[in-house]
């Protein structure tokens, strides 16, 4: 069997912090340039130096996105961008564009480079393509079905490692290259522009009738026709396992903290269980999908692993997530009996909420004090992102997650 690597996104060094912390092997990430999530908040050079620190100090992983579609104007900068990766230390790239991998292998060529699902990879001819060149490992297209990456796995050499997607949004467009915004827009979605039309809702206009708007029906629910529902593989590890898939990769660089910690501990301890007894895992599936379905979510979809699509797979009638918590904050150091959170939604003293702890645990706990900056005691803090200091009646872990449960 072969070793399996959790893969997990990251949109900041807070994020990046508690997907280590709740259980990623290996954190992906995006510089100021040449990633694929430009409305991402992305990584410093300081900070990303920072991240390196705290995940190697952890034995964990990180790697980076350069996978634009380059033109002309973008390889010049490149070979600055990748001798400041490479004195930074991260651990691998994630690159499409062949002319991006060439200099970043003349830049540093002993750097471990993946080469993303951009790059269109449904066959194993293109896998060893790529390994010939010197990639360590390839993503597959998210249009590949489970027995399709079997049969790749069977005719690629053994040290060339199959990444793949099993969790978050799913894409209207092959692998990713969307021309929707781009046209919309002049927002290019393959240099990290997407503006996410696949989430509008579209009427029909006649050609004769110029503002008369027609309704567009897939059927009688709704207008929203290419929304898809969110990829969640958690029902089938054994599968993705036996397979020979060697990195489980989570979709949501522009995720919250609470979304990554939530997903990474439940495919953690459900990848964690099936490999110390199937057993085990088959009586805690209960615990993986109600724990799933904690963070925001669009319902779920098993996408191409198991056949093409339907229109089982499609949301018709909305384009909104389904939200069962709210993200509070994160906490942080200790004074005085009080823990340090920066908050992120509104709450009170004498309000419920939950303390969420990478072991498992979701603790209810009644709110007793909140105390500002200015050491006044308040009643609640209103403002996002502002600093306090607060009483749960327990003791807390750094890098616990507070959250609420809506009704």
């Amino acid at each position: 069997m072969r070793r399996v690597e959790l893969l997990v996104p990251a949109s900041s060094l807070e994020v990046l912090k508690e997907a280590v912390i709740f259980g990623a092997d290996a954190v992906y990430i995006g510089g100021d340039v040449y990633g694929l999530r430009a409305k991402a908040k992305n990584f410093s050079s300081d900070d990303m130096r920072k991240g390196v620190e705290f995940a190697h100090e952890r034995n964990v992983k990180v790697y980076v996105t350069a996978n634009i579609l380059a033109h002309n104007e973008d390889l010049p900068l490149a070979y600055e961008y990748f001798e400041e990766l490479k004195d930074i230390g991260v651990d691998a790239l994630i690159i499409s564009d062949p002319g991006v991998f060439s200099i970043a292998k003349e830049v540093w060529p002993e750097v471990e480079i993946h080469i993303s699902t951009q790059a269109n990879n449904t066959n194993y001819g293109t896998y060893n393509f790529w390994h010939k060149l010197g990639a360590k490992r390839v993503v597959s297209a998210r249009e590949l079905s489970m027995d399709e990456i079997k049969e790749l796995r069977s005719n690629i050499p053994d040290d060339l490692e199959i990444e793949t997607f099993i969790h978050g949004a799913m894409c209207i467009s092959y692998s990713g290259r969307c021309l929707l915004s781009n046209y919309f827009t002049g927002r290019d979605a393959n240099h990290g522009e997407c503006t996410h039309p696949c989430r509008w809702k579209y009427h029909v206009m006649e050609e004769q009738r110029p503002g008369e708007y027609l309704p567009v029906y897939e059927n009688e629910r709704g207008t929203y026709i290419f929304n898809s529902k969110d990829l969640c593989m958690i029902e089938h590890i054994p599968e993705l396992i036996d397979a020979g898939i060697d990195s489980f990769k989570i979709e949501g660089r522009m995720k919250t903290a609470l979304y990554v910690a939530t997903v990474a501990r439940t495919y953690r301890k459900a990848i964690d269980d099936y490999l110390e007894d199937p057993k085990l895992y088959e009586k805690n599936m209960p615990w993986y999908l109600d724990q799933i379905s904690n963070c925001t979510y669009r319902q779920f979809t098993t996408g191409f692993f198991f056949g093409k699509p339907t229109h089982e797979s499609q949301i018709y009638d909305n384009n909104t997530y389904i939200r069962e918590y709210t993200y509070l904050g994160i906490v942080g150091d200790c004074k005085d009996g009080l823990y340090r959170i920066e908050q992120r939604n509104k709450f009170s003293v004498g309000e419920t909420i939950e303390v969420m702890k990478p072991n498992g645990d979701n603790i209810e706990v009644k709110v007793k004090r909140i105390v500002n900056e200015k050491g006044a005691e308040v009643e609640s803090a209103p403002h996002p992102k502002e600093v306090l200091w607060i009483d749960l009646g327990m003791k807390l872990d750094k890098y616990d997650i507070l959250r609420r449960r809506e009704d």
